[in-house]
């Protein structure tokens, strides 16, 4: 039996072939006792954007060993299976991706296809796409609500688990801060001391508050303007 080493040249791109061909090669030469054979898989976004010198790599991109796939020229979102449709999502015009991308949610609920993963791909796929969207907006656009976000149902689910195990409003609390102060560095990296000790001060419902309005922070500085205005 011929055991194929299969690999997605895509992040080694826009390099030149070259380069591309020679780090699959060595890999392949290294890995040689595992693997018979090998194959490879190139995704452009559209044709336009592949290197125009291509004649010395001819042999190789022409054989059944290289499969190059242009998202663009994949047809019709509608005709395509949902995970292949994701990638297609990526390179829609933005008049067309809002459309695109609910459809997507549509099929992945009839057919069952992993709802929660395409969910959260489809919105973090939305959110490079309009960066200037908070992650509610961006749910809105979609009809979503927040209440399916992974994000919110981690500080529900955390909040609920571990005020059971405490039982008592300071444990609540303490909860409520370490979960917050947790998101907010998972998301922005360190926090300045001021801004913990200024988060450490807020009350339990002022936390939950927090939490929640969280989802909607782009950077650092929105943590600071939410601070400010509730100490005005």
């Amino acid at each position: 039996m011929i055991k194929k080493y299969k690999i997605d040249l895509t992040p080694l791109l826009p390099l030149s072939y070259k380069r591309v061909f020679a780090e699959s090669h060595l890999y392949f030469y290294r890995n040689r006792s595992r693997f018979s054979d090998w194959q490879g898989v190139i995704i452009y976004p559209s044709r336009n954007i592949e290197q125009s010198d291509i004649y010395p790599h001819r042999g190789l991109l022409n054989s059944e060993q290289v499969h190059r796939i242009y998202l663009d020229e994949l047809g019709d979102i509608q005709q395509l299976p949902v995970w292949v449709g994701l990638m297609v999502l990526t390179t829609l015009k933005e008049s067309q991706a809002p459309a695109a991308a609910r459809y997507l949610l549509t099929r992945s609920n009839q057919e069952n296809s992993s709802n929660e993963m395409i969910l959260e791909m489809i919105t973090t796929i939305m959110m490079y796409r309009f960066e200037n969207l908070t992650l509610r907006e961006v749910q809105v656009m979609l009809g979503i609500s927040l209440e399916r976000s992974r994000a919110y149902q981690e500080i529900k689910q955390e909040g609920r688990e571990e005020g059971r195990q405490e039982g008592r409003e300071e444990g609540r609390q303490e909860t409520a801060l370490n979960l917050v102060i947790r998101l907010l560095t998972k998301r922005f990296g360190e926090l300045p001391e001021e801004v913990i000790n200024n988060i450490a001060k807020l009350s339990l419902t002022n936390l939950e508050n927090l939490g929640e309005a969280l989802l909607d922070f782009t950077s650092l500085q929105d943590v600071q303007i939410w601070l400010s205005q509730l100490q005005d």
